[in-house]
C-alpha cells in the first residue's frame, strides 16, 4: 500500500522534498538514483552539522512508495536565489555572504569523502560535446592539478542557501568530496556564469549585468578571505566546465566549451 504524499515542495534532478510529520520534511530521491548515494548524503549531512556548518539537521532514512530518502528540519525561510529575485538590490549581500559560508565550508576536513578528482575524471571521461583532443588534454590538465582533503561542497550556489529567523543555511550535500578548495570555487564561479550565456538573448542587458556584479562581488569577497596565491582558480576552470557537460544540459552546451577551449590557453 502506497503512503500518500502532498504535492512537492521543492523539485530537483535527482530528488523531491515533501512536507513530513514532526515540523520536518523529506528529500525523497527518485527511483533511478543509486541507494548508496542516500546514505553518503545522510553521513556527510550528520558530519557537517557537528562540523558547526549552518544546515538542516538531518534525521532517519526512510523507504516510500520504494523510494529512499533522507528526514530534515523544515526550515522556514526562502532562498536567497528568490530573495535576490525579489529584492535585486540584495545582491552585494548575498554575495558577500555566499563567498564566507563557502570559504568556511572550504576550511573543514571531513574523513572518508569521495574525492573530487576522481568524480571529475569519471565524468570527463563519459562527458559528451568534447572531441577526442579536447578531452585528452582537460584530462592531462586534471593530472597536475594539485589535490586536497578539504571539503567540497560541488553545487554551491545561491539556489541551495536558505534565508531563514537563524541566518543563511546551507542546504543539498548529496554532491560533496574531499579536494582543493579552489575547484569548489571554479565550480561555484561557473554556475554563476554560464546560465546567462547558455539563455543567450533570453536573458536581458539588465538582468546579466545584476547576475555580473553578483559574481564579481562574490568573488571578490572569497579571495579576500582565501587568497588564490597560484592563481588556482584559472586552472579548475576548463576541468570544472568540462565536467559540467556530463549533465547534457541542452542550453549551456556551447558556453560550457567555450570556457573548456578559453581555459586550455590561459
Amino acid at each position: 500500500m502506497e503512503t500518500p504524499l502532498s504535492k512537492p515542495i521543492a523539485e530537483g534532478r535527482t530528488a523531491e522534498v515533501y512536507e513530513w510529520k514532526d515540523g520536518c520534511v523529506l528529500k525523497l530521491y527518485h527511483n533511478w538514483c543509486d541507494p548508496q548515494w542516500v546514505e553518503y548524503e545522510s553521513r556527510v549531512a550528520h558530519a557537517v552539522v557537528a562540523a558547526g556548518i549552518p544546515t538542516p539537521t538531518a534525521g532517519e532514512i526512510v523507504e516510500v512508495n520504494g523510494r529512499r530518502g533522507i528526514v530534515y528540519e523544515r526550515l522556514k525561510g526562502i532562498s536567497m536565489l528568490q530573495d535576490m529575485n525579489a529584492r535585486p538590490w540584495t545582491i552585494f549581500k548575498h554575495a558577500r555572504t555566499l563567498a564566507a559560508l563557502q570559504v568556511q565550508i572550504n576550511k573543514l576536513v571531513i574523513p572518508g569523502l569521495h574525492h573530487y578528482k576522481e568524480g571529475l575524471a569519471y565524468v570527463i571521461k563519459q562527458a559528451p560535446h568534447l572531441d577526442d583532443d579536447l578531452r585528452e588534454r582537460v584530462m592531462d590538465l586534471l593530472t597536475t592539478l594539485h589535490d586536497g582533503e578539504q571539503v567540497c561542497h560541488g553545487d554551491f550556489h545561491p539556489g541551495n542557501i536558505m534565508l531563514t529567523d537563524k541566518g543563511a543555511v546551507v542546504i543539498d550535500w548529496m554532491t560533496v568530496s574531499a579536494g582543493n578548495p579552489w575547484a569548489d570555487f571554479a565550480c561555484t564561479s561557473m554556475l554563476l556564469t554560464v546560465g546567462p550565456k547558455g539563455a543567450g538573448r533570453l536573458v536581458s542587458p539588465v538582468v546579466r549585468m545584476v547576475l555580473a556584479l553578483f559574481h564579481q562581488t562574490y568573488s571578490r569577497h572569497y579571495l579576500q578571505l582565501m587568497p588564490d596565491r597560484h592563481n588556482e582558480r584559472k586552472k579548475w576552470m576548463p576541468v570544472i566546465a568540462a565536467a559540467r557537460l556530463d549533465q547534457r544540459i541542452e542550453p549551456e552546451w556551447e558556453a560550457l566549451v567555450d570556457m573548456v577551449e578559453q581555459g586550455l590557453r590561459m
